[in-house]
């Protein structure tokens, strides 16, 4: 793949990097910034925004979607890949849930781990964090991975 497909592809990563250290204003799913990556996929103020923040990435790339907050709906069936991929988004699956309940963006992968960043997410990785983190997890623990670059 070339052109500016390829081009938007590669700032996803980028964009998302200079987001790292946002962290929530209260610890309610609230901030200016946060709100933002709400706003975008029209969420409320104290919504999770693990999806919103993936949408919001794709929008500044110059994207036109994906564009929701509701993780599971990054993964349609048309945009599930096998592999990890840097700018690809994963999602994890909660049993207690049944679904989908956490995303963010592969950065890369070493061996069986999957570096990644994501939001509403902490330290610990909960799906309830308190900002934008840097995390690596092992594979094991993605349940999917989808590609949202436009086809050619």
């Amino acid at each position: 793949m070339s052109g500016p497909v390829q081009k938007k592809y590669k700032e996803l990563i980028p964009i998302a990097e200079a987001e790292l250290w946002v962290r929530e204003e209260t610890g309610n799913n609230d901030g200016k910034r946060i709100e933002e990556y709400q706003a975008s996929v029209g969420l409320k103020k104290g919504d999770a925004y693990c999806a919103a923040f993936i949408s919001w990435v794709f929008k500044q790339a110059g994207y036109s979607s994906p564009k929701t907050g509701w993780s599971p709906s990054l993964f349609p069936v048309a945009k599930l890949v096998k592999a990890a991929a840097p700018g690809n988004v994963f999602g994890i699956y909660f049993p207690s849930l049944k679904r989908i309940a956490h995303c963010g963006f592969v950065t890369g992968v070493k061996g069986d781990w999957v570096g990644t960043i994501e939001a509403n997410t902490n330290v610990s990785g909960s799906r309830a964090g308190d900002g934008v983190y840097r995390r690596l997890r092992h594979k094991r623990s993605v349940y999917r991975y989808s590609d949202w670059r436009e086809k050619q």
